[in-house]
């Protein structure tokens, strides 16, 4: 099975910050088809989009980074104490608060307080924010001990990590050891233990956990398969904006399952996950614009599709592209390219989170795990 690769890949490349109350971190042009920047998967059904209070993302990589003011002295005449300095004395006296910003400051490094990064020094403040049994702490340490971040790399910690903030009610958390134990090889390998975290996690609307739940209803990994329940958990992750969700929910849509069929729905759909540069989307849609028998037919955005899925390494991509080709004028054809050329593709928040720290294709882990199911079952 492919190991996590990206964890905590954000943890070097970029930030992401959050309120005070919902200060988490758990485990590392033109568009192609016309649709609106309003749109949004919940328009096609009668449920409304998940609230934002209800995407309990960056499971890995939402450290709290606490808002600063200048600090005013009492007079002019005395040094005026450095943002660091205070942060430091109050991180000293116990201060949670302040521990979890010199956390953050230091693994990002912070230009207002003229702080560089410092992996050591980062660990040094969550472990003693974990140490007063914040669960919000406790989760980070056990993203650094995953990592190898500012301490040696320890996946046995970092389950013990992730396993009491998760007992202490941390969503997060319970991602982030579900997919341990859904990734990793030899004694970290559970699936019911990672279909039963996911359970918790999705009973508080996260919606990663909302996703890997229904497409293990979907596919009956460890649990029975339920397309009705898949389609709900599904339908609610791609609400919340998560491109993958998007892409399985359009064949739940145009196969019927789970749901009334409706090619409509599937096209919309669709059309969202492309926005957000999902190469399998592109693709289906490609075909699907290309025969014309689930929706009107219209070469000229196949070839766009299939175009910019082909920079992007999709298999068969280019030999369609040519295919459709032969069907254009020379003027459509060039308008066709000049629009693929100008396509850039707009992830959201929470795709681009999951993309950094887990992977692109996270359903691999439950194919993968319905795969080693079939070959111990063939050996027995």
């Amino acid at each position: 099975m492919k190991k996590i690769s990206l964890l905590l890949v954000g943890v070097s490349m970029s930030a992401f910050t959050a309120h005070a109350q919902e200060a988490v971190l758990s485990l590392t042009g033109d568009n192609v088809v016309s649709i609106t920047s309003e749109e949004k998967v919940s328009d096609l059904t009668t449920e409304q989009a998940a609230s934002q209070e209800d995407k309990g993302i960056f499971s890995f990589l939402n450290f709290w980074k606490k808002e600063h003011k200048p600090v005013v002295t009492d007079s002019s005449t005395e040094p005026q104490e450095t943002l660091q300095q205070k942060l430091t004395r109050q991180a000293q006296a116990g201060d949670l608060n302040a521990q979890l910003t010199l956390g953050y400051m230091y693994l990002y490094g912070d230009e207002q307080a003229q702080i560089k990064p410092d992996y050591k020094q980062a660990f040094k403040y969550y472990e003693m924010a974990a140490n007063q049994n914040d669960n919000v702490a406790i989760n980070n340490l056990g993203s650094l001990y995953y990592s190898g971040i500012g301490t040696p790399r320890d996946i046995i910690k970092a389950t013990q990590m992730f396993s009491k903030a998760a007992e202490l009610g941390n969503a997060e958390a319970m991602v982030n050891l579900a997919f341990i134990y859904i990734s990793e090889q030899g004694d970290f390998y559970r699936p019911q233990e990672a279909v039963n975290l996911f359970q918790r996690a999705s009973a508080v609307k996260n919606p990663t956990a909302d996703f890997m739940l229904g497409y293990a209803y979907y596919k009956g990994f460890v649990v029975e398969k339920n397309n009705l329940q898949a389609f709900e958990l599904i339908k609610r992750s791609a609400n919340a904006g998560y491109d993958e969700a998007m892409y399985v929910l359009s064949g739940m849509y145009m196969n019927g399952e789970g749901t009334p069929q409706n090619y409509g729905n599937g096209v919309k759909v669709l059309n969202l996950a492309v926005k957000q540069g999902n190469v399998p989307a592109m693709m289906e849609l490609g075909y699907i614009l290309a025969n014309g028998e689930k929706y009107p037919k219209n070469i000229y955005q196949a070839h766009i599709l299939f175009n910019v899925a082909s920079v992007r390494g999709a298999e068969g991509a280019a030999e369609r592209r040519d295919m459709v080709r032969k069907s254009m004028k020379i003027e459509e054809l060039l308008q066709a390219q000049a629009a693929a050329e100008a396509y850039k593709e707009q992830p959201s928040e929470l795709t681009s989170y999951i993309r950094q720290t887990f992977g692109q294709n996270i359903r691999q882990y439950i194919d993968n795990g319905l795969t080693k199911a079939s070959e111990q079952n063939q050996k027995s």
